[in-house]
Protein backbone atom coordinates (compact mmCIF):
# COMPACT_ATOMS: atom_id res chain seq x y z
CA UNK A 1 0.00 0.00 0.00
CA UNK A 2 2.94 2.61 0.72
CA UNK A 3 4.21 1.84 -2.85
CA UNK A 4 0.87 2.85 -4.31
CA UNK A 5 0.54 5.83 -2.05
CA UNK A 6 3.79 6.95 -2.94
CA UNK A 7 3.46 6.57 -6.64
CA UNK A 8 0.02 7.95 -6.82
CA UNK A 9 1.80 11.52 -4.76
CA UNK A 10 3.86 11.97 -7.75
CA UNK A 11 0.66 12.79 -9.67
CA UNK A 12 -1.18 16.40 -9.81
CA UNK A 13 -4.10 16.37 -7.45
CA UNK A 14 -6.51 16.62 -10.46
CA UNK A 15 -4.92 13.31 -11.69
CA UNK A 16 -4.82 11.62 -8.43
CA UNK A 17 -9.15 12.24 -8.17
CA UNK A 18 -9.43 11.16 -11.70
CA UNK A 19 -7.68 7.81 -11.30
CA UNK A 20 -9.67 7.45 -7.52
CA UNK A 21 -12.69 7.99 -9.58
CA UNK A 22 -12.21 5.53 -12.58
CA UNK A 23 -11.62 2.94 -10.00
CA UNK A 24 -15.50 3.75 -7.87
CA UNK A 25 -16.81 4.01 -11.58
CA UNK A 26 -14.57 0.65 -12.24
CA UNK A 27 -16.15 -1.11 -8.96
CA UNK A 28 -19.59 0.23 -10.12
CA UNK A 29 -19.13 -1.63 -13.38
CA UNK A 30 -18.27 -4.66 -11.44
CA UNK A 31 -21.17 -4.60 -9.53
CA UNK A 32 -23.62 -4.45 -13.12
CA UNK A 33 -21.40 -6.87 -13.95
CA UNK A 34 -23.30 -9.67 -11.54
CA UNK A 35 -26.16 -9.60 -14.66
CA UNK A 36 -24.17 -11.75 -16.63
CA UNK A 37 -24.68 -14.33 -14.21
CA UNK A 38 -27.77 -13.98 -12.55
CA UNK A 39 -31.06 -13.00 -13.65
CA UNK A 40 -32.11 -12.09 -10.08
CA UNK A 41 -30.89 -11.68 -6.49
CA UNK A 42 -32.11 -12.48 -3.53
CA UNK A 43 -33.56 -9.48 -1.74
CA UNK A 44 -32.18 -10.32 1.22
CA UNK A 45 -28.71 -9.81 -0.26
CA UNK A 46 -29.62 -6.57 -2.20
CA UNK A 47 -31.02 -5.36 1.53
CA UNK A 48 -27.72 -6.44 2.94
CA UNK A 49 -25.57 -4.65 -0.11
CA UNK A 50 -27.79 -1.32 0.48
CA UNK A 51 -27.55 -1.28 4.10
CA UNK A 52 -23.29 -2.16 3.88
CA UNK A 53 -23.07 1.25 1.26
CA UNK A 54 -24.97 2.98 3.68
CA UNK A 55 -22.54 2.32 6.27
CA UNK A 56 -19.24 3.07 4.43
CA UNK A 57 -21.17 6.40 3.41
CA UNK A 58 -21.90 7.03 6.89
CA UNK A 59 -18.56 6.47 8.31
CA UNK A 60 -16.60 8.15 5.66
CA UNK A 61 -19.14 11.47 6.16
CA UNK A 62 -17.72 11.84 9.68
CA UNK A 63 -13.59 10.41 9.25
CA UNK A 64 -12.69 11.52 5.92
CA UNK A 65 -14.43 14.54 5.63
CA UNK A 66 -16.43 16.62 8.66
CA UNK A 67 -13.72 15.63 10.83
CA UNK A 68 -11.30 17.43 8.84
CA UNK A 69 -13.57 20.22 7.67
CA UNK A 70 -14.02 20.92 11.28
CA UNK A 71 -10.12 20.82 11.89
CA UNK A 72 -9.05 22.27 8.76
CA UNK A 73 -11.60 25.49 9.93
CA UNK A 74 -9.73 26.01 12.92
CA UNK A 75 -6.63 26.64 10.71
CA UNK A 76 -7.63 28.40 7.51
CA UNK A 77 -11.07 30.05 9.01
CA UNK A 78 -11.43 33.58 11.91
CA UNK A 79 -14.92 31.37 12.84
CA UNK A 80 -15.81 29.20 15.13
CA UNK A 81 -14.21 26.07 14.05
CA UNK A 82 -17.50 24.34 13.79
CA UNK A 83 -19.43 26.93 11.85
CA UNK A 84 -18.24 26.13 8.48
CA UNK A 85 -18.79 22.49 8.71
CA UNK A 86 -22.44 23.22 9.57
CA UNK A 87 -22.49 25.75 6.92
CA UNK A 88 -21.33 23.32 4.56
CA UNK A 89 -22.72 20.44 5.93
CA UNK A 90 -26.42 21.36 5.83
CA UNK A 91 -25.68 22.90 2.40
CA UNK A 92 -25.04 19.99 1.00
CA UNK A 93 -28.16 17.94 2.15
CA UNK A 94 -30.51 21.32 0.77
CA UNK A 95 -28.50 20.65 -2.39
CA UNK A 96 -29.32 17.52 -2.82
CA UNK A 97 -33.01 17.78 -1.59
CA UNK A 98 -33.12 20.46 -4.01
CA UNK A 99 -31.84 17.84 -7.26
CA UNK A 100 -34.15 15.12 -5.80
CA UNK A 101 -36.94 17.09 -6.36
CA UNK A 102 -35.96 17.98 -10.03
CA UNK A 103 -33.84 15.35 -11.83
CA UNK A 104 -36.81 12.56 -12.57
CA UNK A 105 -35.36 9.12 -11.05
CA UNK A 106 -37.24 6.00 -9.91
CA UNK A 107 -36.01 3.58 -7.44
CA UNK A 108 -35.92 0.40 -8.23
CA UNK A 109 -39.17 -1.59 -7.17
CA UNK A 110 -40.78 1.07 -7.61
CA UNK A 111 -43.68 1.71 -10.31
CA UNK A 112 -43.70 4.42 -12.78
CA UNK A 113 -46.38 6.55 -11.47
CA UNK A 114 -44.08 6.70 -7.80
CA UNK A 115 -41.01 8.36 -9.42
CA UNK A 116 -39.59 11.28 -8.62
CA UNK A 117 -38.68 14.62 -9.45
CA UNK A 118 -40.50 16.67 -12.55
CA UNK A 119 -42.44 14.80 -14.94
CA UNK A 120 -41.63 13.36 -17.92
CA UNK A 121 -42.07 10.95 -20.62
CA UNK A 122 -38.77 9.06 -20.09
CA UNK A 123 -38.45 5.37 -20.27
CA UNK A 124 -38.25 3.41 -17.32
CA UNK A 125 -34.67 2.47 -17.79
CA UNK A 126 -33.48 5.99 -17.99
CA UNK A 127 -35.44 6.88 -14.75
CA UNK A 128 -33.72 3.93 -12.61
CA UNK A 129 -30.08 4.64 -14.13
CA UNK A 130 -30.60 8.12 -12.95
CA UNK A 131 -31.64 7.33 -9.35
CA UNK A 132 -28.34 5.52 -8.99
CA UNK A 133 -27.06 8.60 -10.93
CA UNK A 134 -27.77 10.54 -8.08
CA UNK A 135 -26.10 8.77 -5.49
CA UNK A 136 -22.83 8.77 -7.49
CA UNK A 137 -22.78 13.05 -7.47
CA UNK A 138 -21.76 13.39 -4.02
CA UNK A 139 -19.83 10.58 -3.95
CA UNK A 140 -17.24 11.70 -7.12
CA UNK A 141 -17.62 15.50 -4.91
CA UNK A 142 -16.26 13.94 -2.28
CA UNK A 143 -13.72 11.90 -3.87
CA UNK A 144 -12.25 14.65 -5.52
CA UNK A 145 -12.47 17.49 -2.94
CA UNK A 146 -10.22 14.62 -0.84
CA UNK A 147 -7.51 14.59 -3.45
CA UNK A 148 -7.57 18.42 -3.96
CA UNK A 149 -7.35 19.20 -0.31
CA UNK A 150 -3.84 17.13 -0.21
CA UNK A 151 -2.52 19.82 -2.67
CA UNK A 152 -2.47 22.15 0.50
CA UNK A 153 -0.15 20.19 2.74
CA UNK A 154 -3.00 20.37 5.20
CA UNK A 155 -1.90 18.11 8.55
CA UNK A 156 -5.62 16.83 8.75
CA UNK A 157 -6.07 16.14 4.84
CA UNK A 158 -3.75 13.36 3.79
CA UNK A 159 -3.13 11.32 0.21
CA UNK A 160 -3.44 8.11 2.89
CA UNK A 161 -7.19 9.75 4.22
CA UNK A 162 -8.06 10.27 0.34
CA UNK A 163 -7.32 6.94 -1.13
CA UNK A 164 -9.26 5.40 2.09
CA UNK A 165 -12.00 7.37 1.13
CA UNK A 166 -12.30 6.10 -2.47
CA UNK A 167 -11.46 2.46 -1.64
CA UNK A 168 -14.62 2.64 0.86
CA UNK A 169 -16.77 4.53 -2.00
CA UNK A 170 -15.61 1.94 -4.49
CA UNK A 171 -16.64 -0.55 -2.50
CA UNK A 172 -20.37 0.22 -2.00
CA UNK A 173 -20.31 1.42 -5.42
CA UNK A 174 -20.21 -2.53 -6.55
CA UNK A 175 -24.07 -2.78 -4.82
CA UNK A 176 -25.16 0.21 -6.58
CA UNK A 177 -24.28 -1.04 -10.02
CA UNK A 178 -26.01 -4.47 -8.87
CA UNK A 179 -28.92 -2.46 -7.71
CA UNK A 180 -29.75 -1.13 -11.60
CA UNK A 181 -28.39 -3.96 -13.64
CA UNK A 182 -30.62 -6.89 -12.37
CA UNK A 183 -34.14 -5.02 -11.83
CA UNK A 184 -33.46 -3.92 -15.73
CA UNK A 185 -32.52 -8.16 -16.35
CA UNK A 186 -35.82 -8.43 -14.59
CA UNK A 187 -37.50 -6.16 -16.89
CA UNK A 188 -36.64 -8.24 -20.06
CA UNK A 189 -33.04 -6.16 -21.10
CA UNK A 190 -30.65 -8.13 -22.39
CA UNK A 191 -27.65 -8.64 -20.17
CA UNK A 192 -25.54 -6.64 -21.81
CA UNK A 193 -28.66 -4.07 -22.14
CA UNK A 194 -28.69 -4.53 -18.43
CA UNK A 195 -25.43 -4.18 -17.70
CA UNK A 196 -24.43 -1.21 -20.17
CA UNK A 197 -27.37 1.09 -18.09
CA UNK A 198 -25.82 -0.25 -14.58
CA UNK A 199 -22.12 0.48 -15.26
CA UNK A 200 -23.34 4.56 -16.72
CA UNK A 201 -24.69 4.97 -13.52
CA UNK A 202 -21.37 5.30 -12.22
CA UNK A 203 -20.01 7.59 -15.27
CA UNK A 204 -20.79 10.70 -13.24
CA UNK A 205 -18.32 10.23 -10.32
CA UNK A 206 -15.17 11.21 -12.74
CA UNK A 207 -16.50 14.38 -13.66
CA UNK A 208 -17.79 14.89 -10.28
CA UNK A 209 -14.93 14.23 -8.75
CA UNK A 210 -12.52 16.31 -10.98
CA UNK A 211 -14.85 19.16 -10.15
CA UNK A 212 -14.52 19.04 -6.97
CA UNK A 213 -10.51 18.54 -6.75
CA UNK A 214 -10.12 21.79 -8.92
CA UNK A 215 -12.85 23.62 -6.47
CA UNK A 216 -10.37 23.35 -3.60
CA UNK A 217 -7.10 23.75 -4.98
CA UNK A 218 -8.13 27.06 -6.61
CA UNK A 219 -9.51 28.07 -3.16
CA UNK A 220 -8.13 27.18 -0.16
CA UNK A 221 -11.01 29.20 2.16
CA UNK A 222 -13.18 26.82 0.65
CA UNK A 223 -12.23 23.95 1.49
CA UNK A 224 -13.91 23.06 5.20
CA UNK A 225 -17.25 24.33 3.26
CA UNK A 226 -16.39 21.66 0.41
CA UNK A 227 -15.84 19.09 2.68
CA UNK A 228 -18.76 19.48 4.86
CA UNK A 229 -20.59 20.00 1.84
CA UNK A 230 -19.69 16.66 0.18
CA UNK A 231 -20.74 15.05 3.89
CA UNK A 232 -23.86 16.62 4.01
CA UNK A 233 -24.80 15.33 0.43
CA UNK A 234 -24.05 11.74 1.17
CA UNK A 235 -25.18 11.54 4.49
CA UNK A 236 -28.60 12.81 2.67
CA UNK A 237 -28.76 9.89 0.05
CA UNK A 238 -28.33 7.58 2.97
CA UNK A 239 -31.23 8.94 5.03
CA UNK A 240 -33.63 9.70 2.45
CA UNK A 241 -32.71 6.57 0.00
CA UNK A 242 -30.37 4.06 0.90
CA UNK A 243 -31.32 3.01 4.53
CA UNK A 244 -35.43 3.20 3.59
CA UNK A 245 -34.80 0.86 0.58
CA UNK A 246 -32.81 -1.83 2.49
CA UNK A 247 -35.24 -1.29 5.08
CA UNK A 248 -38.42 -1.87 3.48
CA UNK A 249 -38.52 -5.69 2.34
CA UNK A 250 -38.61 -6.12 6.25
CA UNK A 251 -34.68 -7.42 6.13
CA UNK A 252 -34.26 -4.97 9.27
CA UNK A 253 -32.26 -6.71 11.06
CA UNK A 254 -29.99 -8.37 8.27
CA UNK A 255 -29.88 -4.26 6.74
CA UNK A 256 -28.83 -2.95 9.61
CA UNK A 257 -26.14 -5.47 10.74
CA UNK A 258 -24.83 -4.28 7.24
CA UNK A 259 -24.68 -0.97 7.96
CA UNK A 260 -23.01 -1.76 11.00
CA UNK A 261 -20.60 -3.80 8.86
CA UNK A 262 -19.70 -1.01 5.91
CA UNK A 263 -19.45 1.41 8.91
CA UNK A 264 -16.75 -0.36 10.48
CA UNK A 265 -15.11 -1.18 7.41
CA UNK A 266 -14.93 2.22 6.51
CA UNK A 267 -13.94 3.78 9.81
CA UNK A 268 -10.81 1.17 9.58
CA UNK A 269 -9.80 1.79 6.14
CA UNK A 270 -9.61 5.70 7.24
CA UNK A 271 -7.53 5.17 10.58
CA UNK A 272 -5.18 2.30 9.11
CA UNK A 273 -4.58 4.90 6.16
CA UNK A 274 -5.17 8.28 6.99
Amino acid sequence: MDAILSALGNYHPVTQALFATLFTWGVTALGAAVVFFFRQIRQEVLDAMLGFAAGVMIAASFWSLLAPAIDLSERVSTLPSWLPAALGFMGGGLFMAGVDKVLPHLHPGLKMEEAEGVSTNWRRSVLLVLAITLHNIPEGLAVGVAFGAVAHGLPAASIGAAVALAVGIGLQNFPEGTAVSVPLRREGFSRRRAFWYGQMSGAVEPVAGIVGAAAVMMMQPILPYALSFAAGAMIFVVVEELIPESQQAGNTDLATIATLAGFTLMMSLDVALG
